[in-house]
């Protein structure tokens, strides 16, 4: 969802809503409603936004490679259960991951075709 990770964002900068307000020339009641979907965020909104935020706009939107890691150690989470941290993982990074992906199976599938033909040969 595109407002959580708007929202994630911000406190990863530590900026507060009412900064945001600011930024946006509104009140923090506006914002936070607009962060949280219910009102809609206009292009130029997003063009300030993004730049508070030093990231693109894109970016702020992208919504694939939006992973979910769940940390079960109550050391990093205050012991309040599951603690879910998003991250947003650039396009261009998750294809290079996946090409290398590709070629350690091919890599693989050529090894046990390796390991066949030396226990064949004996």
């Amino acid at each position: 969802m595109v407002q959580e990770k708007l929202k994630n964002v911000r406190k990863q900068r530590n900026i507060s809503q009412e900064q945001m307000a600011k930024i946006l020339s509104t009140d923090a009641s506006t914002y936070s409603r607009k962060e949280n979907g219910k009102t809609k965020i206009h292009d130029d909104e997003w063009e300030k936004i993004a730049k508070a935020l030093d990231t693109s706009v894109e970016d702020l939107k992208e919504e694939k490679g939006l992973g979910i890691i769940h940390n079960e150690n109550s050391t990093f989470n205050d012991n309040a259960g599951n603690y879910n941290h998003y991250h947003s993982i650039p396009n261009s990074i998750l294809e290079n991951l996946q090409d290398y992906i590709n070629l350690l199976k091919e890599q693989n599938e050529s090894l046990k075709k390796e390991v066949e033909d030396l226990k064949s040969q004996k």
